[in-house]
């Protein structure tokens, strides 16, 4: 039975296959999971939906597989007192029984016979690299195996081993070089071409959707001295070690509170149609940086949250994000976004908006700058700046500064949301 890539999501076309679970050979169950995919929105895990043996495994981690195309093959048993039914593999066109083609994997595990030669999917896939035919190259290993070395030393006597060793694959080369860091320190002048994949791939669509958006951007300074001392009394008086009190829940609390007063920020534009959905829910995105790319999960239902609960939902999207478990649904659905540049640095940036929402935030880290007072003396204020991007087809400069203004309110008194808390 073929394994196809299911849908994984609407609008998903392709997916990078990160890990396989299971070697061929192997027994599986169902709802057994067999391996972990990427797409542009989540990390999932794909099960199987038969009982049986692994077949034959058709891609290597680092591939990137389309919607509908066969992942692995899977013999699945269907024996039913002494009647055998025959099940028909791609094999040289011939016919297997699921007893003489269990019988090719007896003997190894994790291993696949390809026209008469075993090997594991890497090696076939380094053997493609290069051109090479697996029948002609010696095996060094158990009953014959062809080895990746035997694969390598095959390409050298040949002379095909003049391009970069294809060693490892696009996925290998992905996690060990950092574009970031020379490998060399400036002494390795070679390119490294690093392939796009998963949240990456995913920033590349939204960013070019974003830049057909006319933006326009209103930047506002709001004095946070109020909010520092309401955090550390948050913290003092904090006895639970999993909870960990931030700037961040607060804004977030805040935020929704302006969102209620000002609903057409919280909506989405569909171009198409010259519509603009205002959105019921505050569902607020959150940008993280990760190993794996920027993501932007989002907090459901802000409106209808204490800052506590903000709080705990923020810590358990953060920590998922980092293990790159993020859910599906934790990353879609947002109805406004949120970048905290400050928490890496900088006073403040210009975001671009996470289309079809029609605004998006980002706050610079809070600074002690001098200020001064109506007599002309000089003290230390606790200053965010945050600037407001918006899609300016939808919402125009007045709206925003109202909106901006009330949001600036609440967090330089945050006594006045206990007038507005439910």
């Amino acid at each position: 039975m073929d394994v196809p890539l299911a849908q994984t999501g609407e609008g998903i076309a392709e997916c990078e296959l990160i890990r396989w679970f299971v070697q061929e050979g192997d027994q599986v169950e169902e709802f057994q999971p067999l391996c972990e995919v990427q797409s542009d929105k989540a990390t999932i895990e794909i099960t199987s939906r038969y009982k049986g043996t692994i077949s034959r495994i058709l891609h290597v981690p680092g591939n990137i597989v389309k919607v509908g195309e066969t992942l692995l093959k899977i013999a699945v048993d269907k024996i039913s007192g002494p009647t055998q039914t025959v099940i028909v593999y791609e094999k040289n066109e011939e016919r297997y029984s699921p007893a003489s083609r269990l019988d090719d994997h007896s003997s190894v595990s994790g291993n696949s016979k390809t026209d008469g030669v075993l090997s594991t999917p890497a090696v076939r896939n380094l053997a493609k690299e290069y051109g090479i035919d697996l029948n002609v190259v010696p095996g060094t290993g158990k009953d014959g195996r062809v080895l990746k070395e035997d694969v390598l030393n095959f390409a050298v006597i040949r002379g095909t081993l003049e391009k970069t060793p294809a060693s490892s694959t696009p996925a290998d080369q992905s996690q060990s070089v950092d574009p970031k860091i020379s490998t060399s320190h400036g002494l390795d002048y070679e390119d490294n071409t690093i392939p796009l994949r998963g949240f990456q791939r995913a920033m590349v669509k939204s960013m070019t959707m974003a830049a057909k958006i006319p933006h326009f951007h209103y930047v506002e300074e709001i004095n946070c001295d109020a909010l520092v001392e309401l955090k550390g009394s948050f913290q003092k008086g904090n006895s639970d070690p999993d909870v960990k009190h931030t700037f961040l829940p607060f804004l977030l609390k805040s935020l929704s509170m302006a969102l209620t007063k000002y609903p057409m920020l919280n909506s989405c534009f569909k171009e198409e149609l010259y519509e603009v959905t205002v959105k019921g829910s505050h569902n607020i995105g959150i940008a993280m940086a990760t190993p794996h790319g920027l993501v932007v999960p989002n907090i459901k239902k802000v409106q209808s949250l204490s800052i506590l609960e903000i709080t705990k939902e923020l810590s358990r999207l953060q920590k998922l994000a980092l293990a790159n478990k993020l859910d599906r649904d934790d990353v879609s659905g947002g109805t406004f976004t949120l970048s905290n540049i400050g928490a890496i640095g900088g006073k403040y940036g210009s975001p671009l908006i996470n289309a079809p929402e029609v605004a998006i935030i980002a706050m610079g880290r809070v600074q002690k700058i001098p200020r001064f007072t109506e007599s002309g003396s000089v003290y230390p204020a606790s200053i965010l700046t945050v600037n407001v991007g918006a899609d300016h087809r939808v919402l125009d400069g007045a709206t925003v500064a109202g909106f901006c203004n009330e949001w600036k309110q609440l967090i330089e008194q945050p006594e006045l949301l206990m007038l507005h808390m439910k």
